[in-house]
């Protein structure tokens, strides 16, 4: 065999054996040397290692350095697996051992393998700056120049990061016992680094000075690069004055954290970061302990406290720290008590999800779905809710807390054991990605030498990047599953017989739980969990599958629980209904939309459970969607056709369709899929066609008492908010009715009918029945009550001709064809033109009436007691305030102007713009308003469950109403600010454009 098919047969084998460049690892090998060559247990280590070609070219150059480590290792086979191990991991640490080669001597023997306690660490660190570990406040030479000393700490520093990355690579150490070391470590080096501080700070005696840990270095889980959190907390010496004594503290601060992040010939440590400081970064860097503990009981934010969990002294005065993380831990463990806890901290999870880059969304294993947050968010959530009363969990590190709440019964033993299996996995990955390069990075890489050294370094030989990639995902996957229903799943096992001999949640603890999340009848929820879950149906299995996610979203909406009262009772009549379950197990969003809705609304809770086969439109966007008033008129005019002679019948039926779709339109405007104009649309159409088809079941019933077709034709007018297209859940149908005796026939049998019509139409629309009944209100009649209920196209034009008044004329505006004879509606609204669209406009005298009678109205029919700024109808600002002055505009100019033909208050206002009769900052004041005083009387009514024009002065109340149009847990006052805000600028507006007030 020639050289060179030697030399590619050896290449060959090498890439057989793992290396990802077989001739350059040959030359590499070849090297080192004629025994490294021939080494097999040398080649073995590299073929072992995370990366073969990083290890190899590492050693390589490490012993160009000093030849006597090939020797070494191969007399020391821990060593060797050691030193090859770490190099195959970390370029980084290869760069170093280099720069340094004696520090490869740090793996040899026995005292590599064994961890070095943290004074010892203390101790090393110290000396390698130059101070004396055995004074209390050690003190580094050369402050002038503190870069020799920075320097040394660094090399000190890597030294021990060396030795414990070799130790991890070789499995002798626990990921917990790695985040330990790491952590007393990081405390070593600002021990360190406060000396050489101390150095450059002369009154540095005037003050003690304690670094307290957060984060991960609090809680002795810290990673091999990251930040490092610190609180500062400092005292002046006895006879110091406190001012000059925390000058000094300051200066001390800010010189340890530019000792460790300063860049020198041996680069940096980290970041040391103090902005988990009261106030953050715009709080003083350095407060005494006194200044802590005030802000902590009259300022912090809840998020505060839950980083105080983790809050540990770590270097420095440790007594004065010690005395800190005392002082602030019963405010910690009582933090779950403070208002709106678990919104704040739900809130905060959010906000941290918002920020991740959605490019790495996918691959970020801390802040991701699934990532290492996830798990840490859920295990402190738990702990703050139950550490109050259960000091067993107070732990600052993940694991041991998780274990402590397993322990306890409040996460499962299963679910507990894959949270830690998930959690593990995902720290260790993080360490290979920061090891490699020691830089601080939560980012999969997607480059496939990357994750192939990730794949191996986590013992994934045969197919490291496949292999890696489906357990990430599975891991992830499984994780977020888990973070989503932990805080739940424990409360359903405390109230359902559950097989296996898991621990179970006492009911105390569940209840408390409960109490955090916004119950306000913990015990009541129990039972109705309890209802839902006991047994072995599959109907419970399903439940005890869907309720832990659905607690969290009942607990998001206004009312948590009236949501769980609403679901019970709606799985109860539809629960053994095969794709009831299935439905909200499979469609996450429909879940979550009758949890909301079931949560917000009374009124839509009772439409729901008198057809809970509704359940079904929720899980599809498209069936929330307003459907055709034609293909709705189609739907009713056979359901009154299919009972054609038995009108209640019909009726009946015709109020359970319309039941269903005051159902879809509630749900649309709740999860905001339609705005208050389209609601009040699809309503009045909905209305238009329940008053048509109820009207065809009356006349056919009174046709067939009266033993023929009817005398007369028969029309129905909207008026008012029907008319205007602009009706609400609350909303009476006002109407007049019209009719026309037919040629030939007697006047009074034609009015005896159309009378007998109307009020057959009205009783069979108002008795009683499970659904909603629709009242119709005719007392904008001519004449009002006094008048007659019905009347005649010609007795109208009489009536019109000798006694119209203005307010008829305004009230005619709104008037528009609803139902019945469409020709002699049609006539109607020819007749009426005149006197809504007066010719000459209006004058005035009519309008001085028109302006008496609202000022009249104000005065005399708001009701007793009701607070004029809160009235929605005729408080100030409110609808009144922006409807009449667009009627007083059409009365004046509709004539002239057809665009102002219109029955619509907000069509009105956009054409009075259009024609330059309202400017167009007018229109929007008093369009915001009048969109804000419906929406609010829309959330009053879905909210109750009964209609009502006035913001309830019930703060409870208030804060339902809030929610439902959407503000924040905390936003009920922003909520009536808004309002008076906006009502009162529409009022300045009002008076204005009606009275001409200036």
């Amino acid at each position: 065999m020639n050289a060179e098919s030697r030399i590619q047969t050896t290449a060959g084998r090498l890439a057989r054996l793992g290396f990802a460049d077989g001739a350059q690892a040959e030359r590499l090998l070849d090297g080192l040397g004629p025994e490294a060559v021939g080494d097999l247990d040398l080649l073995a280590a590299l073929v072992g290692a995370a990366d073969p070609d990083l290890a190899l070219t590492s050693l390589n150059r490490l012993a160009e350095r000093d030849p006597s480590v090939l020797g070494a290792m191969r007399a020391d086979p821990g060593l060797r697996g050691r030193l090859v191990s770490v190099l195959g991991l970390s370029a980084a640490l290869g760069e170093h051992v280099v720069r340094h080669p004696g520090h490869w001597k740090l793996l040899e023997g026995e005292a590599a393998v064994q961890r070095m306690p943290a004074r010892e660490m203390r101790a090393e660190l110290l000396e390698a700056v130059g101070a004396d570990p055995a004074e209390p406040e050690p003190v580094a030479p050369g402050g002038d120049d503190p870069v020799p000393a920075m320097s040394a700490l660094r090399v000190a520093y890597r030294g021990r990061l060396l030795q414990l990355a070799a130790r991890d690579a070789t499995g002798a150490v626990s990921l917990a016992q790695v985040t330990a070391e790491l952590s007393d470590l990081a405390g070593a080096a600002l021990e360190a680094a406060l000396a050489i501080a101390r150095a450059e700070v002369p009154e540095a005696a005037d003050a003690r000075l304690a670094v307290i840990g957060m984060g991960k270095c609090g809680a002795r889980e810290l990673n091999y690069i990251s930040d490092v959190d610190v609180i500062f907390v400092a005292e002046p010496r006895e006879g110091v004055d406190e001012t000059k004594a925390l000058q000094a503290a300051t200066r001390l601060a800010q010189g340890m954290m530019r000792a460790c992040s300063t860049s020198t010939p041996e680069g940096s440590l980290w970041e040391v970061d103090a902005a988990l400081r009261p106030e953050g970064k715009a709080g003083p860097l350095v407060r005494t302990l006194a200044s802590h503990l005030t802000y902590y009981r009259r300022w912090a934010k809840t998020w505060e406290f839950q980083a105080l969990l983790k809050a540990r002294a770590v270097a420095g005065d440790i007594g004065l720290g010690e005395e800190y993380v005392a002082g602030v831990n019963e405010m910690v463990w009582h933090a779950a008590a403070r208002d709106h806890f678990v919104e704040d901290v739900q809130a905060m999870r959010r906000k941290v999800e918002a920020n991740v880059r959605a490019s790495e969304a996918d691959r970020q294993i801390k802040l991701g779905p699934g990532g290492l947050r996830d798990i840490e968010f859920a295990v402190q959530l738990l702990q703050l809710v139950h550490g109050r009363s259960d000091g067993l969990l107070r732990r600052r590190a993940t694991l041991p807390a998780l274990n402590a709440l397993s322990r306890g019964g409040y996460v499962g033993r299963d679910d507990a054991k894959a949270l830690a299996e998930a959690y593990t996995f995902l720290r260790q990955v993080e360490h290979l990605l920061q090891l490699h390069r020691l830089r601080r990075t939560h980012v999969v890489p997607q480059n496939v030498t990357d994750l192939r050294r990730i794949g191996r370094g986590l013992g994934m030989m045969a197919d490291p990047v496949g292999e890696f990639t489906t357990r990430w995902k599975r891991h992830a996957m499984e994780a977020r599953r888990l973070h989503e229903k932990l805080f739940y799943r424990p409360l359903l096992q405390a109230v359902a017989r559950l097989p296996g001999d898991e621990a179970r949640l006492s009911a105390a603890a569940a209840s408390a739980r409960l109490s955090a999340l916004g119950y306000t009848d913990p015990e009541g929820a129990l039972r109705h969990i309890a209802a839902l879950t006991s047994g072995v149906s599959r109907r419970a299995a399903i439940q005890r599958t869907l309720l832990p996610v659905m607690l969290g979203w009942f607990a998001d909406a206004p009312d948590p629980d009236s949501g769980l009262l609403g679901f019970r009772q709606v799985s109860d009549k539809l629960g053994a209904t095969p794709w009831y379950l299935r439905l909200l197990r499979d469609e996450t969003a429909a879940a979550e939309r009758m949890a909301r809705l079931l949560g917000t609304s009374r009124y839509a809770t009772g439409l729901l459970l008198h057809a809970p086969d509704a359940v079904a439109m929720l899980g599809s966007e498209a069936e929330l969607a307003a459907r055709p008033k034609e293909a709705l008129a189609g739907e009713l005019a056979a359901c009154v056709q299919r009972h054609a002679e038995d009108a209640e019948k019909a009726v009946d039926a015709v109020r359970a369709l319309r039941r269903r779709e005051l159902l879809r339109t509630a749900v649309a405007g709740l999860v905001g899929r339609i705005d208050i104009e389209e609601v009040g649309q699809a309503l009045s159409e909905l209305n238009d066609v329940s008053i048509q088809a109820a009207l065809d079941a009356a006349v056919h019933k009174v046709s067939g008492q009266r033993g023929g077709p009817l005398p007369t034709r028969f029309t129905v007018i909207a008026m008012g908010r029907l008319g205007g297209y602009e009706c609400s859940y609350g909303s009476d149908a006002d109407v007049m009715f019209v009719h026309a005796p037919v040629e030939g026939s007697d006047e009074k049998e034609a009015t005896d009918a159309a009378y007998a019509v109307a009020n057959e139409l009205r009783r069979l629309l108002a008795r009683p029945a499970p659904d909603p009944p629709l009242l119709i209100d005719p007392d904008l009649r001519p004449e009002g009550r006094q008048g007659p209920l019905v009347r005649s196209l010609s007795s109208y034009a009489a009536y019109y001709r000798r006694w119209s008044s203005p307010w008829e004329s305004q009230a005619l505006l709104r008037a528009r064809y609803s139902a019945g004879d469409a020709e002699l509606g049609a006539a109607f609204m020819d007749l009426i033109a005149p006197l809504r669209y007066p010719p000459d406009g209006i004058g005035e005298a009519a309008v001085r009436e028109i302006r008496r009678l609202k000022a009249r109205m104000e005065a005399e029919r708001l009701p007793r007691g009701a607070d004029p700024l809160m009235h929605t109808k005729l408080g100030r600002g409110g609808l009144a305030d922006v409807e009449w002055p667009a009627q007083l505009i059409q009365l004046g100019h509709a004539h002239a102007v057809p665009e102002l033909r219109t029955t619509r208050t907000l069509d009105a206002l956009r054409a009075a713009v259009g024609a330059g009769l309202l400017s167009a900052s007018d229109e929007e004041v008093l369009a915001e308003a009048w969109r804000f005083a419906s929406q609010v009387r829309d959330a009053i009514m879905l909210v109750r469950g009964r209609a009502g024009d006035s913001i309830p002065a019930d703060v409870r109340e208030r804060m339902l109403i809030a929610r439902a149009l959407g503000y924040p847990p905390d936003g009920s006052e922003d909520f009536v600010e808004d309002y008076r805000r906006t009502t009162r600028r529409a009022r300045l507006v009002s008076e204005r454009v009606f009275y001409g007030v200036a």
